[in-house]
């Protein structure tokens, strides 16, 4: 199940915050909850604001910050199945 999301985080914000930034993964955790024995589904959201917090964060090179997100993988019932959360680091060029 974790491989299924692990590096989806750190891609968005690669590519929503653009070249001046370096975004790593820096650690993560899952709790499993039941076993995963349906297809599964994650929705991961990055909002603009979550952006701008990033970005004023970090307003001078060599700035940097870990941001932490999480998301849940839940079956077609709704049922959560497992919980992942990630530490991303980013720091600005």
């Amino acid at each position: 199940m974790y491989g299924a999301v692990d590096p989806v985080y750190m891609l968005m914000l690669i590519k929503r915050l653009g070249p001046d930034y370096i975004v790593w993964d820096r650690e993560a955790t899952i709790r499993f909850l039941r076993p995963g024995r349906a297809a599964l589904h994650a929705r991961f959201r990055v909002t603009d604001e979550e952006l701008a917090a990033v970005r004023a964060a970090l307003p001078a090179p060599g700035d940097r910050t870990d941001r932490h997100w999480a998301v849940e993988l839940v079956d077609g019932e709704g049922e959560v199945h497992a919980v992942v959360k990630k530490a991303i680091y980013i720091r600005r060029k």
